[in-house]
C-alpha cells in the first residue's frame, strides 16, 4: 500500500486544524499532539501540519514563509467541476485565500488557493477522456 504524507508548516496548529476540518478533512487524534496534526483527506492521502519549529527538526534547510515564498503546490483531484467549486467556496468560507484565479482549459478545471498559513492548495477536475488519453482526446469529442 502506498500512502502520501504532505508536510506543511503552520504558525498556529489549533487554527490550522480548525481550518482543515472546515474544508472537509479529518484530524487523526492518534497522530496529533502539540507539534503536529495528522489531517486525513482519504485513506491514502494525509497532510502533516507541523509547527515551524518542529518541521525544522526534519531538515537543515530554512523553512520558508508560505505567505512570501512557494515551496510546493499541493494538488488533489475532485470528481467534478462542481466539487472543485465547492472546495473553493469552503476554503474562502474558512478564511483561506485565492492564490490565482480559477483556470478553465476545457478538458481540465482547477483552483489555486491558500490555507491560513499561505500554503498553496490546488483542487482540479479533468475530463476522464483527457486523463486517460491526453488533452487531444478531449478536443476530438
Amino acid at each position: 500500500m502506498t500512502q502520501i504524507f504532505v508536510n506543511l508548516p503552520t504558525t498556529d496548529l489549533d487554527r490550522a486544524k480548525t481550518f482543515y476540518q472546515a474544508i472537509g478533512a479529518e484530524v487523526v487524534p492518534e497522530f496529533t499532539d502539540d507539534n503536529a496534526s495528522c489531517i486525513k483527506w482519504t485513506d491514502d492521502i494525509f497532510f502533516m501540519i507541523l509547527t515551524r519549529g518542529y518541521l525544522a527538526t526534519f531538515t537543515d534547510k530554512p523553512i520558508v514563509d508560505p505567505h512570501t515564498a512557494a515551496q510546493a503546490l499541493t494538488a488533489m483531484s475532485r470528481e467534478s467541476r462542481d466539487e472543485v467549486d465547492a472546495m473553493r467556496a469552503s476554503i474562502l468560507d474558512a478564511g483561506g485565500g485565492e492564490n490565482k484565479e480559477p483556470q478553465d482549459l476545457g478538458f481540465m478545471y482547477g483552483i489555486s488557493m491558500t490555507d491560513l498559513d499561505g500554503n498553496i492548495l490546488e483542487f482540479m477536475w479533468m475530463d476522464p477522456a483527457a486523463a486517460e488519453q491526453g488533452p487531444e482526446a478531449f478536443e476530438q469529442n
